[in-house]
C-alpha cells in the first residue's frame, strides 16, 4: 500500500534533513559548561515553565503531585490533565486504555508512549496495542502533548504523546526511601541512591533504583470444592534500574549516559466480567471460571545516549535503544456452554461461568514476545536571520520491532459442582504461531521562529514503514507491504505580557495500521486538528490558568473490533469522526495571595468533548463493538464531561490534600444502545453504558524531621461502586475504598 501521493514531499523532507545536519554540525565553537538545555532535550517538556515555548497544548505532572495521594495508577494521575480520556480495566492501572482528544481508547494504541524520550510500547509499529504501561510510581514526572505540539513524536500523531520521566541521576549525593502499606495487604517499596562526582577523567554520575509493589487484590473469586484461593486476585511487580553517566574533560561538552531497567510482573488478572445484576450486588466478585487467569511478564529495557554541545547554539543528542518484552496471559477464552458475552447478558452459559454446571472451560495461553530496537538522533541549531530568531530541530530515527505469537488453548472439564475433573493440554503454538515485524525510518524538522512578542513553529514529519507477516499455521495470511505517511503542522502565538500568552495551531496527523491491517489493504488513519488557547502565569506563582478550544477531524479512524475473547481482535477502519471541545485548567494559591504563613492551593481541570461519528460504521460484524454505528453517534468510551478539582493545606510540618474527580457516563459501543444488545439484536454484555461517577481521594503527611515524613490517605473515600468498562468481557468495577500509610526519607 505504497502512498505515491506523498513521495515528492517525502523526498524533499529527506533532502532537507541531509542538508541541514552537516551544516549544523560544522558550526562548532567553544564549549559551554552549562548542560541544562541539552539535557532537557530528552524530555518532551523538560520542566513546567517550558510549556510556554511549546507550539500547542501540553501538561506536566510532577511526582510530588501524585506521591501526596499515593498514586501508582496512571489513570488517577492523568485525571488532572484536560483532554485525556481513560478507560479503566483492572483497578490498578496495569493495562491503561488512554485516549487524547477523542481517538480510540483501546490499549492506548493511538498514543505515542515513551520513557525518557524512547518508545516504550513493546512493539509500537508491529503491535501498537500496548497491553503495557511504564510503572507510574517510580517516575519523577509525566509529560503530555496534544495538538500541534507532537510533530517530533511518532508513529501515532493523531492523538498525542505521553512521556514517562524516570528518576534522573542526582547532581549531588542523594538517598531516597519510601515504604507504604495499605488495604488488601498491599505493600510498596521505592528506594534509590545516586550521586555525581568529579574525577580525573571528568564528572561521573550513577543511580541505583529499586521499586516493588505487591497486593492480594480487591476482588474475590467464587470458591469450589477443589479451589479455595478466591482472595488471590492481586499482582506482584518488581523493578530494579541502574543509570551511569560520564562527562569527560573535553573542550566541547560531551555526556554519555547508560540506562538499564528490568520489570518482572505477575498478576492474577482476568478478562471476565459479571452480569449487570451480579455487579450491582457485588462488583468485586469474580466467577470461578476465571480461577486459572494469570498474566506473567518480563521486560528488559536499555539505552545508550550521547549528548554533544560544542557551544550554546548547537546541541546533538543520539540514542541507541533496545527493548525486549515477553508475556503470557493465560485466561478464559470460551466455554462449551455458549458465548461468554451473551451469557453475561442473560444468554445461555452463565451457570458454567459461576461453577454451577458441567461444561468445558477453554483457557488460552496468549504467549507473545516482543523486541524493538533502533537509533535516533536530534540536532538543534539556534541562529538569527535579521530580526528573526530561529531554533531548528531536525531528527532521524531508524527502528525495527516485531511481535511473535505462539499460543495454545487448553481445555478443563468442569463438573456440576465446579470441580475440575480432567484437562487436555495442547501443543505449544498450536492455536496461533505467527510473527509480525516492521522496519521504519522517521524524519522530522521543526523551526521555532521568534519575532518580538510573536512566535511561530512550523514542522513536518515523514515515516516510511516496511511490514511483514509470517504465519506458520496459515501461509495465505503471509505478505509484505510498505507505507509512506507525512504529517506536520504549524503552531503560533503572541506574548501579550510576560504573564499572558495566546496560542493556536493546525496539525495534520497520522496513525499507521499494524502489519495485518497494512497487508490487508487497511488505510492509515489521518486527522486535521485545530486548537486555539490562552495561558496565564503570574510572576509570583499565585495563579496559572489555561483555556483551549480544539477541533479534530479524523478520517479512516482505526479501531480494534474487540479486546476480548469474542471478535477477531483485528483492527479496522471505523470511518470519519469529529471531536471538538473545550479544556480548562488552573491553579490558585490563596495562602500565597493573602500572605499567610501556610499554603492553600486549589486546582481544577475540566474537559467538554463531543466526539461523534461523521459516517456510518464500515463494519457490520456483530461481534465488534464498532459495528452498526450510525452517523451522529458518539464514539465509545469518550465522556462528554470530565472534572477534576482539589485543594490542600500546607504548613511547615504537616499538610493535607483533597482530590475530587467526576467522569460522565459513556456509550460502550458505536451503535449507542443503552441495553446489552448488539447490532444483530443478540444479548452481549459489552454493549450498553458505563456509569457516571464521582471519586474523592484524601492524602496527608507529617514531617517528623526535615528529611523524614509520615504519610497516609484514602482512595474512593465515599466507597462508590461504578462500572468503568464493559470491555473486555462484561461490566468491570473501579477499585473500592482503600487506605494506605507509610514513611518517606530523603537523605
Amino acid at each position: 500500500m505504497y502512498k505515491y501521493r506523498w513521495a515528492p514531499l517525502a523526498h524533499l523532507l529527506a533532502a532537507g534533513f541531509v542538508a541541514a545536519v552537516p551544516a549544523a554540525v560544522l558550526a562548532q565553537d567553544t564549549a559551554d559548561s552549562d548542560s541544562a538545555s541539552i539535557l532537557n532535550q530528552v524530555d518532551v517538556i523538560g520542566d513546567p515553565t517550558a510549556i510556554y515555548t511549546i507550539p500547542g497544548s501540553a501538561d506536566y505532572v510532577d511526582a510530588e503531585e501524585f506521591r501526596e495521594f499515593g498514586y501508582d495508577d496512571i489513570n488517577r494521575v492523568l485525571r488532572r490533565t484536560p483532554g485525556v480520556y481513560l478507560r479503566e480495566e483492572d483497578g490498578y492501572g496495569l493495562f491503561p486504555n488512554i485516549s487524547l482528544r477523542g481517538v480510540d481508547t483501546s490499549r492506548s494504541a493511538k498514543v505515542t508512549l515513551m520513557e525518557d524520550g524512547v518508545l516504550a510500547a513493546p512493539a509500537p509499529y508491529s503491535a501498537p496495542s500496548a497491553y503495557y504501561s511504564p510503572t507510574t510510581g517510580r517516575m519523577s514526572g509525566i509529560e503530555v502533548l496534544k495538538g500541534s505540539s507532537q510533530i517530533q513524536y511518532g508513529p501515532q500523531t493523531t492523538g498525542g504523546a505521553i512521556n514517562y520521566r524516570s528518576t534522573p541521576i542526582p547532581t549531588e549525593e542523594r538517598t531516597y526511601l519510601r515504604g507504604q502499606f495499605g488495604s488488601d495487604r498491599e505493600y510498596r517499596a521505592h528506594a534509590y541512591h545516586g550521586n555525581t562526582v568529579d574525577t580525573d577523567i571528568g564528572r561521573v554520575g550513577y543511580l541505583a533504583e529499586f521499586y516493588l509493589r505487591d497486593t492480594e487484590g480487591f476482588k474475590s473469586i467464587d470458591t469450589t470444592p477443589d479451589f479455595q484461593d478466591g482472595d488471590e486476585t492481586g499482582f506482584h511487580n518488581i523493578e530494579p534500574m541502574i543509570k551511569l553517566a560520564w562527562e569527560p574533560n573535553t573542550d566541547a561538552y560531551n555526556r554519555f549516559e547508560f540506562k538499564y531497567g528490568y520489570t518482572d510482573k505477575e498478576a492474577d488478572e482476568t478478562y471476565l466480567g459479571l452480569t449487570t445484576p451480579d455487579f450491582r450486588r457485588d462488583p468485586n466478585r469474580r466467577y470461578s471460571a476465571s480461577r486459572f487467569d494469570n498474566i506473567d511478564t518480563e521486560h528488559h529495557r536499555t539505552h545508550l545516549r550521547h549528548f554533544f554541545s560544542p557551544h550554546d547554539d548547537f546541541d546533538l543528542v543520539t540514542t541507541a535503544y533496545y527493548n525486549e518484552f515477553k508475556r503470557n496471559w493465560y485466561k478464559l477464552a470460551s466455554t462449551s456452554a455458549g458465548d461468554i458475552s451473551e451469557a453475561l447478558a442473560g444468554g445461555a452459559g452463565l451457570d458454567c461461568l459461576r461453577g454451577d454446571a458441567a461444561c468445558d472451560l477453554n483457557v488460552r495461553a496468549n504467549r507473545r514476545s516482543y523486541r524493538s530496537y533502533g537509533i535516533q538522533t536530534e540536532a538543534t541549531q539556534r541562529f538569527d536571520t535579521g530580526t528573526l530568531a530561529h531554533e531548528v530541530t531536525v531528527g532521524l530515527r531508524y527502528h525495527e520491532d516485531y511481535e511473535e505469537r505462539k499460543q495454545e488453548e487448553d481445555t478443563f472439564n468442569q463438573a456440576a459442582n465446579g470441580t475440575i475433573t480432567d484437562a487436555t493440554f495442547r501443543p505449544f503454538g498450536s492455536r496461533d504461531n505467527r510473527k509480525d515485524s516492521a522496519e521504519a525510518i522517521a524524519v522530522f524538522i521543526q523551526d521555532r521562529i521568534e519575532y518580538g512578542d510573536w512566535w511561530v513553529t512550523p514542522g513536518l514529519r515523514y515515516e516510511h514503514i516496511d511490514y511483514e507477516r509470517d504465519d506458520r499455521l496459515d501461509s495465505t495470511n503471509n505478505g509484505k507491504e510498505s507505507l509512506d505517511v507525512v504529517g506536520g503542522g504549524i503552531g503560533a502565538g503572541y506574548n501579550w505580557t510576560d504573564e499572558w500568552q495566546t496560542f493556536g495551531g493546525i496539525h495534520f496527523g497520522f496513525s499507521p495500521p499494524g502489519p495485518g491491517g497494512a497487508i490487508g489493504g487497511q488505510e492509515e488513519e489521518t486527522s486535521i486538528a485545530y486548537e486555539l488557547g490562552s495561558r496565564y502565569a503570574s510572576r509570583d506563582g499565585v495563579l496559572t490558568a489555561e483555556a483551549v478550544a480544539f477541533l479534530t477531524e479524523f478520517d479512516d479512524m482505526i479501531v480494534v473490533d474487540n479486546i476480548g475473547a469474542t471478535g477477531s481482535g483485528d483492527s479496522e477502519n471505523l470511518g470519519e469522526v469529529r471531536s471538538y471541545g473545550l479544556e480548562l485548567s488552573g491553579q490558585f494559591d490563596l495562602g500565597l495571595a493573602q500572605g499567610w504563613s501556610f499554603s492553600n492551593p486549589y486546582h481544577m481541570a475540566y474537559t467538554y468533548t463531543n466526539a461523534e461519528q461523521r459516517s456510518s460504521a464500515a463494519s457490520a460484524d456483530a461481534e465488534s463493538i464498532f459495528s452498526f454505528g450510525a452517523k451522529g453517534n458518539k464514539v465509545p468510551y469518550i465522556p462528554e464531561h470530565q472534572l477534576n478539582v482539589g485543594t490542600a493545606l500546607e504548613f511547615a510540618r504537616w499538610g493535607t490534600s483533597l482530590n475530587v474527580t467526576y467522569v460522565d457516563e459513556t456509550f460502550t459501543s458505536a451503535n449507542n444502545v443503552s441495553t446489552e444488545v448488539n447490532g444483530d439484536g443478540d444479548p452481549d454484555a459489552r454493549f450498553g453504558k458505563t456509569d457516571s461517577y464521582t471519586l474523592v481521594d484524601l492524602g496527608a503527611h507529617y514531617k517528623l524531621q526535615p528529611n523524614t515524613k509520615l504519610f497516609g490517605g484514602v482512595h474512593n473515600l465515599l466507597d462508590r461502586e461504578y462500572i468503568v468498562s464493559r470491555q473486555p468481557l462484561g461490566p468491570r468495577p473501579g477499585i473500592d475504598r482503600t487506605w494506605f500509610v507509610g514513611i518517606e526519607l530523603e537523605l
